[in-house]
């Protein structure tokens, strides 16, 4: 496939490590235990102050986190900046994502280079892999839909890691019209970030509530996937019948509204062990289809445009077992390193959604 190889080579294999209990001695290795778990038995000869020696360290096991939306009013708090260090403290094998890293929404090609190297200078701290997916803001406009090529390639593709299939599809590949003024309005939130936090949360609160963001980047415009991208879909399916697992990056949670191409996309994985993953609402959601996970990610940054337990800035931590995968929501709040709390951090995560009349907001 055209895209096949396009990643993998950048995928490092990342092994556990069994470790004995804190402060158990080190002397012979128990005969029940791994090899590179020893204890004096002398010491133990009967009862031990351990519940079993069925250690997490099988190599076919792997976690990775998936970050949700940036852009679409992203936070001048340094939300994105602090997932990248906490990231960093979690130490996953790889980071998936699901689109939205700039404003985007420009024609001035300054402006589009100024967006990606302040993201690409912030994703820069992160120490595992990051893999990028098409959100609208960043692919809205041809000069945006070029940088996006020259930058970070191709718009689909897939990966396999330790036999789980790990497939990116592009809920933007159709231009859609754009709200009129939008790169006008995108400049004012750009130019307000570096003179007031406040103003700035307040101009893109406002402006997602308009009837025009809502039409443009709401669930009512349902999401049609040309058929190039639906046949490729099919054919890397084929291609990779004999994994144990595969994962979907998407922007857009279009199960929630589904097209006839999404339905086709959906039938064509049925029978097979699955999860979906999305973005884009900016807020978390969880649906249980077809027997299946579909998961749409909360903001890491974005803009609050809902209210309700899922408005949280967070990453996912997904834990693939032999079993299948756990799947664990993490507030970024929750977060903090071994010099303990830090107040400054925290508070780029007590942000509060600022609702229009209807109390939803576009994305």
């Amino acid at each position: 496939m055209r895209y096949a190889a396009l990643l993998v080579a950048a995928i490092f294999l990342l092994a556990g490590c069994g470790t004995a209990p804190q402060g158990a001695p080190q002397g012979t290795t128990s005969e029940a235990a791994a090899d590179d778990f020893s204890y004096d038995e002398a010491q133990f000869p009967g009862a031990k102050p351990w519940t079993h020696e069925n250690f997490k360290d099988d190599p076919d096991e792997f976690q990775f986190a998936v970050l949700g939306d940036r852009g679409g009013g992203a936070s001048p708090l340094g939300v994105y900046e602090h997932a990248m260090q906490q990231l960093n403290w979690l130490q996953p094998a790889f980071v998936m994502s699901v689109g939205d890293f700039v404003e985007g929404y420009t024609t001035v090609q300054e402006e589009m280079d100024e967006q990606w190297e302040e993201f690409e200078e912030i994703i820069a701290e992160l120490q595992p892999p990051f893999f990028h997916v098409r959100g609208n803001h960043d692919i809205n406009l041809p000069l945006t839909r070029q940088a996006w090529t020259d930058r970070r390639g191709p718009q689909y593709y897939y990966f396999r890691y330790k036999d789980v299939l790990f497939v990116v599809l592009d809920t933007e590949d159709a231009e859609r019209p754009m709200p009129e003024n939008m790169e006008e309005d995108i400049a004012t939130y750009n130019r307000l970030k570096k003179e007031s936090q406040e103003a700035a949360m307040a101009f893109i609160i406002e402006w997602m509530q308009t009837p025009e963001a809502q039409e443009a980047f709401g669930h009512a415009a349902r999401v049609d996937f040309p058929r190039e991208q639906i046949d490729w879909f099919k054919q890397v399916l084929a291609d990779n019948e004999d994994v144990r697992w595969t994962f979907v990056f998407l922007h857009e949670p279009v199960w929630d509204n589904p097209s006839d191409a999404f339905t086709e996309i959906d039938e064509a994985i049925q029978g097979r062990d699955y999860t979906f993953f999305a973005g884009h609402t900016h807020y978390y959601d969880y649906d249980l289809l077809n027997g299946q996970e579909y998961i749409t990610v909360a903001s890491a940054g974005a803009a609050f445009v809902h209210d309700g337990p899922g408005n949280v800035d967070m990453l996912t931590l997904v834990t693939m077992t032999n079993d299948g995968p756990e799947i664990a929501g993490v507030a970024l709040k929750g977060l903090f390193d071994r010099k303990g709390l830090d107040p400054e951090m925290f508070g780029s995560y007590d942000r509060a959604p600022q609702l229009g009349p209807e109390g939803e907001g576009g994305h």
